[in-house]
């Protein structure tokens, strides 16, 4: 087998990536509209705890980011999808534990799960997109991944959101995860093509020089590097590297801020759980929409300009949405952050495919989202403490629309353009 690389070459495997990512943004979901807003009133978290409402977020963070870690290195060993079908195992009770929770510290814990389901799941699909598509496709790839993993998290928000205002909240999320889990894990069992001997055979090629079309400026590193050797190259030893690692962390508090504080901002303002369905609807659905412009953009013009754009827009939208009234100008806030978050979400992780070398490609993949998800929880313990310090929620958003800021700058101060085609490597001496 040749293992040719390609989207219409490999169009099965592309499709059941899609379907599995799919399925892992409903289970993410679940979580984003009902869970945030019934936090007092069903799980017993004290009014006006901010810091207490963050924890579920922190302790998915922190879980999620270490699994990428560790999923992106076990995969270049035992495949990509073994760790799918774990990750889809660990899921299983969470459904149950959201049903009979009698305190919020248990939401915590099905927290934990989920950021192993996550960290397993849904860089495996981004993972095996890597190792079948050309290097000119990687923005569409990435695009296509997270418009069909955002766009489901952003509907089983609104569905949830209806089913908990019409039956029992509980009971809405129980049959509406566990139905999700079943079906994604048959699906992952039954119809998931093993991608691993893709990056295996394009590393080969690479090393044997046969590789035709732009010289892409892989990093250099060792053939077979350690754990610890992967991590210090991607968080610091290399400027490119490094600048797409906090990046991807910061903008996670973005994500962090829909998640936890935004709810809790508009039921304050008044706003019903359909309303706010709605609004953080409207932030998903044009984040999942606009990444399939935004990835061949990058195709196009680089991975550079679309990223820096992309956190000036969201610190932008973030920062003027205290300041809004009425669910029609949170909603056209709620479309600018995702059009920002569409711009540099999947750019960010075509980035890090164009330079890290197909042989350890799972891997750096992996460091860069944990530090990208460990956002999750920087800006949760953050905001939790500035909006708890302060009394206001609105200083969480002032908060991540400047950290926003900082990071777009630091990109274009720190990151090199990777698009081999734009920025190809130059010609290896003779």
């Amino acid at each position: 087998m040749t293992h040719a690389l390609g989207i219409r070459e490999n169009l099965r495997p592309f499709l059941e990536q899609l379907l599995q990512v799919f399925f892992v943004g409903l289970t993410i979901g679940l979580q984003r509209t009902v869970i945030p807003a019934l936090a007092e009133t069903e799980f017993g978290v004290a009014r006006g705890s901010m810091l207490a409402l963050f924890g579920f977020i922190v302790s998915f963070g922190i879980v999620k980011g270490a699994m990428n870690f560790v999923s992106g290195r076990i995969s270049e060993r035992v495949g990509r999808k073994r760790v799918l079908i774990w990750g889809w195992l660990i899921a299983l009770p969470i459904p149950f534990i959201i049903l009979w929770a009698p305190s919020w510290g248990w939401i915590v814990a099905a927290n934990v799960l989920l950021g192993v389901n996550q960290g397993f799941c849904w860089s495996m699909t981004v993972t095996g997109k890597m190792d079948i598509v050309r290097a000119d496709q990687r923005g569409i790839a990435t695009g296509v991944n997270e418009f069909a993993g955002y766009g489901a998290v952003a509907l089983a928000g609104l569905l949830t959101g209806y089913l908990a205002s019409s039956f029992d909240p509980r009971l809405s999320l129980f049959f509406f995860g566990l139905v999700v889990t079943l079906l994604a894990l048959v699906a992952a069992v039954l119809a998931f093509t093993e991608t691993l001997p893709f990056a295996r055979a394009e590393a080969a090629r690479h090393k044997a020089g046969t590789v035709t079309g732009p010289r892409a400026r892989y990093v250099e590193g060792p053939e077979h590097p350690t754990s610890g050797q992967i991590f210090a190259l991607v968080t610091w030893q290399n400027r490119s590297f490094m600048a797409l690692s906090q990046a991807g962390s910061v903008e996670k508090f973005v994500d962090a801020l829909v998640w936890a504080l935004v709810p809790v901002f508009l039921i304050g303002k008044g706003a019903s759980l359909i309303e706010i369905g709605w609004i953080t609807g409207i932030y998903g659905f044009v984040w999942g929409g606009s990444q399939l412009w935004t990835g061949p953009l990058s195709d196009r013009i680089g991975r550079k300009v679309p990223i820096v754009l992309g956190f000036f827009i969201c610190a932008a939208g973030v920062l003027a949405f205290p300041f809004l009234t009425g669910v029609a100008a949170w909603g056209i806030a709620a479309a600018v952050i995702g059009v920002g978050m569409a711009l540099l979400y999947p750019t960010l992780i075509a980035a890090m495919g164009d330079i890290a070398s197909p042989a350890w490609r799972g891997s750096a993949l992996g460091v860069y989202r944990f530090w990208r998800d460990l956002g999750y929880a920087i800006g949760a313990l953050a905001m939790g403490l500035i909006a708890d310090a302060s009394g206001m929620p609105e200083a969480g958003f002032w908060f991540t629309g400047i950290a926003m800021a900082v990071s777009g700058l630091w990109l274009v101060l720190g990151m090199e353009e990777t698009h081999p085609r734009i920025n190809p490597a130059p010609e290896p001496a003779l």
